[in-house]
């Protein structure tokens, strides 16, 4: 036991606290930026969102009060609206003027991907009526590169650095590719996607088949939205803590002072290395993403 400034006596608990009183903890910061919270950060400042009591709807409790996550996956939501709106005004305007020309600057880039989508994804991988899905796997690709985007700005917030956005994705993907499979095979040809005896075995062989292949067909279904919301989690996630950790050191080394100056200069062009990088990949996870729902409904379309 020791005394302090004023002379009061301090517990051995009481000096652990003092001493980590001023401390930089790395894994208390990287946690409260991965984890989802009720406030908007901003720098040193907080902006709190209005919180509602849950709704109780027979057994379930649902909370509709809003996070963060939330609120930058509601203005992803609005970009590709706004996005939509302004490309299709310039269309209608050449249209009225009768130009028959192709539109130039951001119109003229959403239009290409427009189409290297609908040519080279959709109808590659889907085949007769792929032009029905074009619209989903559209929407798809620019919700998740708004989210991915919006992480990299000041202070903003990528929501597929959250499980829930991702697997509520794809459970959105799932829902589509299901129902695309059943509307093109009919009631009989979707149940042998699940249950499919191969022809021309005798019964016990056809049996067994089903005993063993029932299950792991169901589970096959199930795993494609877990390997997409996943995927897309996981790399999100990922780019962000490693950012994160690099910036943290700076302020671990900071006492340090023949190392201070070199870890951050180190730490900076890092960060700066991997940001470039984090860019490409938020290209890239948007387009494996839409890419593959497109593959699944392809492949249930064709089961055969």
């Amino acid at each position: 036991m020791h005394l302090d400034r004023s002379g009061n006596a301090m517990t051995d608990a009481d000096e652990t606290s003092q001493a980590q009183e001023g401390t930089f903890d790395l894994g208390s910061m990287l946690m409260s930026e991965v984890e989802d919270a009720p406030y908007v950060p901003l720098g040193p400042f907080r902006f709190d969102l209005p919180q509602w009591d849950p709704v109780q709807i027979g057994g379930l409790v649902i909370d509709f009060s809003l996070s963060k996550n939330v609120v930058f996956l509601l203005l992803a939501a609005f970009l590709c609206v706004l996005t939509f709106a302004l490309v299709g005004r310039v269309f209608r305007r050449l249209q009225a003027e009768g130009a028959d020309r192709a539109p130039s600057g951001f119109a003229n880039a959403v239009e290409t991907t427009v189409v290297f989508f609908r040519d080279r994804v959709v109808r590659a991988n889907i085949g007769h009526g792929a032009d029905q899905f074009t619209p989903f796997i559209l929407t798809l690709f620019f919700f998740i590169l708004y989210m991915n985007l919006l992480g990299l700005v000041p202070f903003g917030i990528s929501s597929t650095a959250s499980l829930s956005v991702t697997a509520a994705l794809a459970f959105l993907a799932l829902v589509w590719i299901e129902v695309a499979g059943y509307r093109a095979l009919g009631p009989k040809g979707y149940a042998q996607t699940i249950f499919y005896a191969p022809p021309g075995l005798h019964p016990a062989g056809q049996g067994a088949m089903l005993l063993v292949m029932t299950p792991v067909e169901f589970i096959g279904k199930l795993t494609k939205p877990f390997a997409l919301a996943i995927r897309l989690f996981a790399n999100m996630t990922a780019g962000k803590i490693l950012i994160l950790s690099l910036i943290g050191l700076i302020f671990v080394f900071g006492d340090v002072a023949v190392a201070r100056w070199g870890v951050a200069g180190g730490a900076v062009l890092l960060v700066v290395a991997i940001t470039l990088l984090k860019l490409f990949i938020s290209f890239l996870q948007a387009f494996i993403f839409a890419m593959l729902t497109a593959v699944f409904i392809g492949l249930i379309r064709h089961a055969h």
